[in-house]
């Protein structure tokens, strides 16, 4: 399978987002990447339920969306509302995380777990049956525009591994840092989906960035 790419919205330009996401819808993008974060979980906040449901209105594409906020489960069934097609939550914010996954495809949304890049992805192995993805944090979640940790590629190497084992079809995604200089490594690495932010809205030309990421 050749790989996904999903442009994070975090980065787009606010004052012209309607805009930004045509451009997107008229590339080989595969997903929007949407981050949702509640200034408690990480030191930032972004996009709630109603620009959710204004992007949706305008996407072309699957809303991949990735909450980096505290008690998700309270918000599961919101989001589905608001327009999320896949849904991601962190690790560390789910008690009962096998719930949390269950009522994710109960509502229809495909469903993901996030891990932190300090965290081992062993912490992964018993939830990986029952995920459709995994999201790998490459930088420390919270802001956009830092750089690429390095170890990720050994975290994809081992995740890779339990997934022959565990879950062959799970989809592995990378987000942060993530550009046209290190995608064809990650894809290489198996990396599944690649997320990026300020390397396609910041360049000149976002079309042809997601092109350079699609096929590098």
């Amino acid at each position: 399978m050749q790989h996904l790419v999903a442009p994070s919205l975090l980065a787009a330009n606010f004052l012209h987002l309607e805009e930004e996401i045509r451009i997107v819808n008229r590339s080989e993008a595969d997903l929007f990447h949407v981050d949702v974060m509640d200034g408690h979980f990480v030191p930032n906040i972004s996009f709630g339920f109603s620009i959710i449901k204004q992007i949706k209105s305008v996407a072309q594409k699957p809303l991949d969306v990735h909450l980096m906020i505290s008690q998700p489960d309270h918000y599961l069934e919101d989001f589905k509302n608001a327009g999320a097609d896949w849904l991601s939550v962190h690790y560390e914010t789910c008690p009962h995380l096998h719930r949390s996954i269950q009522r994710i495809k109960e509502l229809g949304m495909k469903a993901g777990v996030v891990i932190n890049p300090h965290n081992n992805v062993e912490l992964l192995k018993g939830i990986l049956p029952d995920v459709d993805f995994v999201l790998l944090m490459s930088v420390n979640p919270g802001f956009g525009g830092q750089h690429f940790i390095d170890a990720t590629y050994d975290r994809i190497d081992k995740l890779n591994s339990m997934k022959q084992d565990l879950n062959p079809g799970l989809l592995i995604e990378v987000d942060g840092g993530v550009n046209v200089q290190n995608a064809e490594a990650l894809a290489k690495a198996g990396a599944n989906i690649l997320v990026a932010g300020s390397a396609v809205f910041q360049s000149e030309d976002p079309v042809a960035t997601i092109a350079r990421l699609k096929h590098p």
